[in-house]
């Protein structure tokens, strides 16, 4: 596999998003992703299509190949594993990860991600409860709703967080929600979406929709 630079890396990584949730990714999208110029967008594209890794058409939006496709999920799997590596071992909280594997994840040794992997015991998911795909590239995909869509009553296991940004994973964490944290919603209101859920044994606390939206649930297992 080639070695790839920590610019290309990242637009890499960004296409993969994009890519999983709309099919197709625009220069637009990805330029507002990135924080980019539409001609610098445009100047990679070009980059990375003369690498073979993305399909790209000026003006009709871009996707990774199949070899794109393998590069991006090795550097998630970096990243993924020095989360878990960051959290487990070295205590960071899981709102401090995040940044800090996102340079770590440019180191891009097979053998020492190889070694790591072996070290942690092969972990299937992050911190966040995203799945961490293997030296293979296989990615685990599980079933999942949003809270918000969770039927009322029903006991469900928190398996992973939308939006990683701190200031989320902060209020989660005031909130005592985590990673494996089994709860239910008891109302919902039509006023302004808000939920009234249930956690063991604390009082029934209120979140609002939109961080209802970013906890994913698995349920009826």
């Amino acid at each position: 596999m080639l070695n790839y630079t920590t610019s290309e890396e990242n637009y890499i990584k960004a296409i993969y998003r994009l890519q999983s949730a709309d099919g197709m990714v625009t220069t637009n999208e990805l330029a507002a992703e990135i924080q980019a110029k539409p001609a610098s967008i445009t100047d990679m594209m070009k980059k990375l299509k003369a690498k073979k890794l993305l399909n790209y058409q000026p003006y009709q939006g871009f996707r990774l190949n199949a070899e794109g496709f393998k590069v991006a999920l090795m550097i998630v799997r970096r990243h993924r594993l020095w989360e878990f590596f960051l959290a487990e071992k070295l205590k960071f909280t899981w709102d401090e990860v995040h940044e800090v594997a996102e340079e770590l994840e440019h180191v891009s040794n097979k053998k020492l991600i190889d070694k790591l992997d072996e070290y942690l015991g092969f972990p299937r998911k992050d911190p966040h409860g995203d799945p961490i795909p293997d030296a293979n590239g296989k990615i685990e995909i599980s079933k999942k709703i949003c809270l918000s869509e969770l039927p009322l009553n029903t006991i469900a296991v928190v398996a992973s967080v939308g939006d990683q940004s701190s200031e989320i994973l902060e209020l989660l964490e005031h909130k005592k929600i985590a990673i494996g944290t089994k709860l239910e919603v008891k109302k919902k209101f039509e006023f302004d979406n808000s939920i009234e859920i249930k956690i063991n044994r604390h009082p029934i606390l209120t979140i609002s929709e939109q961080l209802a939206k970013n906890i994913f649930v698995n349920y009826g297992e």
